[in-house]
């Protein structure tokens, strides 16, 4: 049973809310603060791609007063869920305030937009104050404490975003290259400057083929890409694939072991799902 069906008085109480991504579970939290319960659905290394919800999170989503979701596909497996809650359960797309002519649509995302709006900082305070309007609009007794909340977390997206740019412009122009397993970076690579190139398409649900893996081989080893970054949803398979076809190129830049540092190929952990 739902906390409260759309419309209901929540000011008596911690409103219980529901976010799929942890990215998104960051900004209700510090927008909320401790009028609001927060379950996010996905954790670390959690491939919202191809998630599904579990019985345990359709219990939480009926039981939630309002749940935020991208709302650009990315959590495409999940769609059945969200309609059948919705009309019960007040649910709220976060990217809505992004205006659709800066959403970017890769061919390979057959029509659908790059839900992957949060590499560019100044998109991603769009979606916080999307957040904050949905929270005034559910608790309008708590409104003046979610305004001041998001200026103070939008103040820090700001700072967040003028210290990218002014790291990155220490990076001479010809060698922003960024080489990721996910194509999840474009929105990164346009706001701050970068050539971005994957290994895997927009969406992890799409397998890397022999010439993806070929065509980035070619790439990295004539640009001399000193690092690959990986993500933990991305198989190992395709990664020592990938190694393979770079050292048949002629690389010498790596070592035998798996873990070290100077290694082209770098796995790193995420804390939280891109």
């Amino acid at each position: 049973m739902a906390q409260s069906a759309p419309g209901a008085d929540v000011s008596g109480r911690r409103i219980r809310v529901v976010a799929t991504i942890g990215m998104i579970t960051d900004v209700v939290e510090n927008i909320g603060g401790e009028r609001v319960e927060v379950a996010g659905l996905m954790g670390a290394g959690i491939d919202p791609h191809v998630y599904k919800a579990s019985e345990g999170d359709v219990v939480r989503l009926a039981d939630a007063a309002i749940v935020f979701y991208n709302g650009l596909h990315l959590e495409a497996a999940m769609g059945d869920v969200f309609e059948k809650v919705q009309g019960r359960v007040q649910t709220v797309a976060v990217t809505d305030y992004i205006d659709r002519s800066r959403l970017m649509s890769p061919p390979a995302f057959e029509g659908n937009y790059d839900p992957h709006v949060w590499f560019d900082v100044a998109m991603w305070i769009q979606s916080a104050e999307r957040i904050r309007d949905a929270l005034i609009e559910l608790d309008p007794s708590s409104a003046r404490l979610y305004r001041s909340t998001a200026r103070a977390y939008v103040a820090k997206l700001e700072d967040l975003d003028r210290y990218v740019r002014e790291q990155a412009s220490r990076i001479p122009a010809d060698q922003r290259v960024l080489i990721t397993a996910h194509d999840a970076f474009k929105y990164f690579g346009r706001a701050y400057g970068f050539e971005v190139r994957g290994l895997q398409g927009i969406s992890t649900a799409a397998e890397a083929g022999t010439a993806d893996v070929a065509s980035l081989a070619d790439f990295i080893f004539e640009r001399r890409i000193p690092a690959v970054f990986v993500e933990t949803s991305v198989p190992e398979r395709f990664i020592g694939a990938l190694e393979e076809a770079v050292e048949a190129r002629g690389s010498t830049s790596t070592s035998a072991d798996r873990s070290s540092p100077t290694r082209w190929v770098t796995r790193a952990p995420r804390k939280a799902p891109i």
